[in-house]
Formats: structure tokens, sequence, C-alpha cells
């Protein structure tokens, strides 16, 4: 028997049906205009990538247990941006995400391209921070549009999808020091691409 309990609902059961709809309606309008070459459409998103390999589906003898050396070290994270001409904008740090940071790395994308960008991203605490509403007139002279998804949508942004298959398809399972990790993210962010290829179709 499964039992399902309070804090186990899935982001479908707690969203606003509506918000989701029309969010999903106005991205839809945006990726259009990117392939007219209107503007750019950049999904926005960061993740955490820890020495301890995520626990997945593995195969292992019967009667023996699957085991990984869990070597604690330094967490990685990567802030990047998915854009819709298909380069990944990316930047990697050590430490706590900020409002602060959040904006220098828009700026610095946004100086790369000629086209207005709508930024797709969520509504954690550091993307809607007074920083980054301070720099508002900022992006609008950068041609720079930030466009939050409703709460529990985590679908309407493509580089979820990407987070999932670097930590599931990318890298092996296996333990990691902090300096093997880094140079491991590195190099599938550097190949992106080429070496690396993520598609999306429609």
């Amino acid at each position: 028997m499964r039992c399902r309990g309070k804090g186990q609902d899935t982001p479908s059961k707690k969203r606003d049906e509506s918000a989701f709809e029309q969010a999903r309606i106005e991205i839809e309008n945006l990726k259009q205009a990117a392939k007219l070459g209107e503007i750019e459409v950049a999904y926005l998103d960061e993740a955490g990538f820890s020495c301890i390999h995520p626990n997945r589906n593995a195969w292992t003898p019967k009667g023996q247990q699957h085991l990984i050396p869990a070597i604690r070290g330094q967490r990685v994270n990567v802030l990047a941006a998915l854009m819709s001409s298909g380069y990944l904008e990316d930047c990697m740090f050590y430490g706590s995400m900020t409002g602060a940071r959040l904006v220098s790395f828009i700026k610095e994308v946004a100086e790369k391209y000629e086209k207005p960008i709508t930024f797709i991203l969520d509504n954690a605490s550091f993307h809607t921070s007074q920083v980054v509403k301070e720099a508002k007139e900022e992006f609008e002279k950068l041609g720079v549009t930030l466009k939050f998804l409703p709460t529990y949508s985590p679908e309407l942004n493509r580089i979820e999808k990407l987070w999932h298959t670097i930590k599931h398809h990318w890298m092996d399972v296996k333990h990691r020091t902090t300096k093997i990790l880094e140079a491991e993210l590195s190099g599938i962010l550097e190949k992106f691409g080429s070496v690396y290829k993520f598609e999306f179709y429609g």
C-alpha cells in the first residue's frame, strides 16, 4: 500500500493552474518571437553540485548493497542561462547565491547579444530581491526583461531538464573530491553543444 501524507503533493497539485496556463501561453509566444529572430529567450536558473553523487537506480548483485563512498567536500554552484539560440551562458561559483550575483550575470550575458533578451526564472528570494528590483532601469537599457514563473512550475523552465541531464546522465556515479567535481563540471559546460548535446523540439 502506498500512502501520501502532508507535504508530499506534486508541484502540479499545489500550483495555480490558471496562472500556469497563462505563463505557458506567454512563453510559447516568446519562443515564436525567438524563432523569428526578434528576441533571445534565456531560461535561467542555478543548481548545486555535491561531491556525493545524487541517488538514482542501479543494478546490484542479490544480497549486496549498492554503495558509493560519501566523501564530503565543498559544494560547487552553477548559475546559467540556456539561450534560445542554442548557447549556454554559465558562471561557476562557491558560496551562496545572491541578488547582486544575479544582476552581474544578467548584465554580462545581455552585453554579448544584440537582440533584446527575456530571462525566464522562478521566484526564488534572490531573484526578486531589492538589488534585482533596483537594477530594472539598467536592465531596460540593455534590452532585458525578466519573466517570473508562477510558483510550482519547474517544467516551464527548460534549464531544469538540463540540470537533471547533467546530474543523472552526463556525470558518472562515483565519489569525487571538490577539485575533481569542479573539473568535470567545467568540462561539461565548456563542451555543451558539441560533445554534450541537448535539444528541444517545439
